[in-house]
């Protein structure tokens, strides 16, 4: 076979797998969809890169994407590299003000703004921003109870209220938002570390996202694990609120993110494998899929 027959039919199957996409990107042209950024495609170089082209061609191709973003890899390296010890309660990290103060410039000044930069290498879309900004994120102390008593976690919070105006401003401009978990405390005592999963739900439910990705570092859902063959790529909101209490502590805030955000409207929410290149991609625009999908009860 000549070099120009296997260049031709290497196009070929290009041009096929386009056109295999196309009722997808029909189907979901000018939607608004939320990305929480997590796990080893934030960690991995090529994931990194992987990631930004998946974010692109959403963009491109007309959706509306949203990323929201943690860093707790980054967070405890820092906190490491800095000799600022952790002290933990029930499995939780207390964020005292000190270590408060590394979270802030590791997600804003440090995850944040390489994201932005990666993204921003082809075409200047991305704009960053942290929940202070604008009012986005409002939170509430969080508290944990140990053997009956209610344990304080310093400043950790959870999302009580959510502005999108400036979020819709950004996107009504064509731009991508790149959005770091701090918060302002409802009860103005500063600011709060809020969980990127939930923060990631409760803009996907104020925006009125369509969909939801949640990139993690396992293949999905799996109903009895660790037995490997319960992976499920598809759950209804009823028989994931059952399952929920038997889930382990990894998946758990996942899973609730993604039951906030089908009750709240949201279409469809994926758990979705970031340690595969284009996993996104495979999973909105193909019927491959590598992940989970939580849909709404049917009626």
């Amino acid at each position: 076979m000549s070099s120009l027959l296997q260049r031709l039919l290497a196009a070929q199957d290009k041009a096929e797998v386009l056109v295999q996409a196309l009722p997808w990107i029909r189907e979901f042209a000018g939607q608004t969809i939320v990305v929480k950024y997590g796990g080893n495609a934030m960690v991995n170089d090529e994931l990194k890169q992987a990631f930004v082209h998946d974010i692109m061609f959403f963009h491109h191709v007309g959706l509306k994407p949203v990323v929201v973003h943690g860093g707790g890899p980054q967070i405890n390296s820092m906190l490491k590299r800095l000799g600022i010890e952790s002290e933990f309660r029930g499995g939780l990290r207390v964020t005292t003000p000190e270590a408060m103060e590394v979270v802030r410039m590791v997600l804003a000044g440090q995850v944040q703004r390489e994201l932005v930069s990666l993204i921003n290498q082809d075409a200047p879309y991305a704009v960053g921003m942290s929940g202070e900004d604008a009012g986005l994120l409002k939170g509430r102390k969080r508290y944990i109870d140990i053997d009956g008593q209610k344990v304080d976690l310093g400043q950790v919070g959870d999302v009580h209220e959510v502005n999108p105006a400036s979020l819709h401003d950004l996107i009504d401009n064509g731009r991508i938002p790149v959005v770091s978990t701090i918060a302002m405390d409802i009860e103005g005592d500063g600011i709060l570390n809020v969980n990127a999963d939930t923060a990631a739900a409760a803009i996907a439910s104020a925006l009125g996202a369509n969909k939801l990705l949640m990139l993690t570092d396992v293949e999905g859902l799996y109903l009895d694990w660790p037995n490997k063959d319960s992976l499920v790529s598809e759950i209804n909101a009823s028989e994931l609120a059952e399952l929920l209490p038997k889930l382990d502590a990894g998946m758990k805030p996942k899973m609730e993110a993604a039951l906030h955000a089908i009750d709240a409207g949201v279409q469809a929410a994926h758990i979705i494998d970031g340690r595969m290149a284009h996993s996104m991609l495979l999973e909105i625009f193909t019927d491959a899929g590598v992940g989970t999908r939580v849909t709404k009860d049917e009626k």
